[in-house]
């Protein structure tokens, strides 16, 4: 496996693309986004090892992200390759018109449920539009947790962690000795995956994170392969660390609230994460509402309309 390292200036460092091209057949496990710069990059990582777009047979990707996908309708009309992806995200992959129509519907929700100010609202929906900002848009196929594609010499098991993204899936790379992780977008090296904001369809989404996390921690893989930056050598002590983070996010989030007295997303957000711009606007606000969601759960919080309280206050 090779990893190449493609360039995005949006998100949490560069993405990474994984070629698996030790055998008869070529594989490659997300193509970064959709930019000239990313094209060019891609395919010069790709020439070094003797390839080119209309080489590769199969992709699979993490999740829907325009970010890990931006690429894949170019490459499968280059090279007819099969495209892969969890079946809650596929239909956004494909270019379904009423997929995209129903994201934007969650937005537009969310955003209100939120408190967002209208100003901040008109600066996103500037920003989330739908794939018809690509060009080509793949055919996929899409798969569920449990499932193994054998890839060359290589068995890649598709472990479901939602929580960033709806369909967001690690490949568990078994080469006979030891066992890796494509982690995707679940674990990152640098920065905690944005929960809340990253994909407003996912219900829980800190629960079902944590969760996820939780399933790393007991898979203790050697090493992982995430969607962004360099490689993790201890992914169990860094699943560890992020669950810490969100420990004392929640702490932050309930002194918010004890700070402001009843308030709504978007104020604890302002709390937590002070003045935003860009996709912030959508990640910061998201990630205070699935901790104040979740504090709900548990028992900590009520909610009022759009406001969150202490219980008891």
């Amino acid at each position: 496996m090779e990893r190449l390292s493609l360039s995005n200036t949006a998100f949490e460092g560069n993405n990474n693309s994984y070629l698996f091209a030790d055998g008869p057949e070529t594989v490659l496990v997300d193509t970064g986004d959709w930019t000239g710069a990313t094209r060019e990059q891609l395919e010069a990582g790709l020439e070094a090892h003797g390839y080119q777009f209309s080489d590769i047979d199969r992709i699979l990707l993490t999740h829907w992200h325009l970010d890990h996908t931006g690429l894949a309708g170019e490459i499968q009309a280059a090279s007819g390759a099969s495209i892969h992806v969890h079946a809650a995200d596929a239909p956004l992959v494909e270019g379904d018109e009423e997929a995209w129509s129903e994201l934007h519907d969650h937005h537009t929700r969310a955003f209100e449920a939120w408190g967002m100010p209208e100003s901040k609202q008109e600066v996103l929906r500037e920003r989330l539009s739908g794939p018809e900002t690509i060009g080509e848009t793949p055919d996929v196929t899409p798969f569920e947790h449990g499932e193994t594609f054998s890839v060359n010499d290589s068995e890649l098991s598709v472990v479901h962690t939602p929580g960033h993204a709806a369909g967001l899936c690690l490949f568990e790379l078994d080469d006979g000795e030891r066992t890796e992780v494509l982690s995707g977008d679940a674990l990152l090296p640098k920065y905690t995956p944005n929960v809340g904001g990253a994909d407003v369809r996912v219900d829980h989404a800190l629960e079902k994170y944590l969760h996820a996390l939780r399933a790393i921690v007991e898979a203790d893989y050697a090493r992982a392969w995430p969607g962004h930056r360099q490689p993790i050598d201890n992914p169990t002590a860094r699943a560890r660390e992020i669950r810490q983070h969100h420990e004392d996010r929640t702490q932050r989030v309930l002194d918010a609230l004890d700070k402001r007295g009843p308030s709504d997303a978007w104020t604890v957000s302002n709390e937590l994460f002070g003045a935003l711009d860009g996709i912030h606007i959508l990640h910061g606000p998201g990630e205070a509402s699935a901790h104040l969601e979740h504090l709900v759960a548990d028992g900590f919080v009520a909610i009022d309309g759009i406001e969150y309280r202490l219980i008891g206050e």
